[in-house]
């Protein structure tokens, strides 16, 4: 009875075994085949990473340090000379034109005009000393040059004359001269702040010698007749200019004259102020 049991229950297992390793054997040749298609089309396996801590590995090939340019060829004593005598050169051209520059602007004006107060040496009479005047002065030149011009000139002198012992009574009589005069007028130089010029003019001349008399005739006491005569003066203007149109100006003076048909030659100067106006 046992027994019989025993063999019906290894019948059912081998019937269940029998059922269960049939798929097995039908699911195990799908998957190998599957395995190996894997293994044909998977790429290779990436390398694996070095530690955080690994030194790097060293190049293949050092790198070459960058390459300076070349420097340039150094500069010989002759090269420097030549290089600072081009820049003076260029230096002084420039300070060339601005002075042509201004020199243009300055004497550049059409017309001139000046006036002012002077001093003169003068001899009064044959037998008399020689006395100190004080003068007006005034004039204008017209430009027909830049450096060539014509003058018209106007001057007034005032003195007293010594006389000394004489029976009239008449011991320092006061007199004075007045001349117009005319003529060129050239500009020899000509700078920023300076100019020289030199002119020469002619007219005549007046003079009153018997004012200061009472009415006696001046040639009682030594001194010349009242008169008009022929005058000429030479004299050498310097200006200093303050400005372009603006300038400062003494003039040494040599004044001929020939009161009483004796010949007197007087020195002296004037100075004053020149003012510049239109275009030549």
């Amino acid at each position: 009875m046992e027994a019989s049991k025993f063999v019906r229950h290894g019948k059912r297992l081998g019937r269940k075994a029998r059922l269960l390793f049939f798929p097995l054997f039908l699911i195990c040749p799908l998957f190998l085949s599957a395995q190996v298609m894997l293994a044909q089309t998977d790429p290779a396996p990436a390398p694996s990473q070095q530690p955080a801590d690994a030194s790097p590995a060293p190049p293949a090939q050092a790198q070459q340090p960058a390459v300076a340019p070349p420097a340039p060829p150094a500069q010989t004593p002759e090269e420097r000379a030549r290089i600072i005598r081009d820049a003076q050169a260029r230096i002084n051209a420039r300070r060339q034109a601005r002075i042509q520059q201004i020199i243009r602007e300055t004497y550049g004006a059409k017309f001139e005009g000046y006036f002012g107060g002077g001093y003169l040496r003068f001899h009064p009479g044959d037998t008399k000393q020689h006395i100190n005047e004080a003068d007006w002065n005034i004039g204008i030149t017209d430009y027909l040059r830049p450096r060539l011009g014509v003058t018209a000139d106007f001057r007034g002198y005032y003195g007293t004359a010594y006389i000394g012992n004489n029976p009239y009574a008449v011991f320092e009589p006061g007199i004075s001269q007045y001349s117009i005069l005319f003529g060129p007028q050239y500009r020899v130089y000509e700078r920023p702040k300076w100019a020289a010029t030199i002119q020469a003019l002619a007219g005549f001349g007046h003079g009153n010698f018997d004012t200061g008399t009472g009415g006696l005739p001046a040639s009682l006491i030594g001194l010349y007749n009242d008169g008009t005569v022929f005058s000429f003066s030479v004299g050498a203007p310097l200006d200093y200019n303050l400005s372009p149109s603006l300038a400062l100006r003494l003039t040494p003076l040599y004044l001929f004259t020939n009161y009483g048909s004796s010949v007197q030659n007087n020195l002296g100067f004037n100075a004053g102020v020149v003012y510049r106006w239109g275009k030549q």
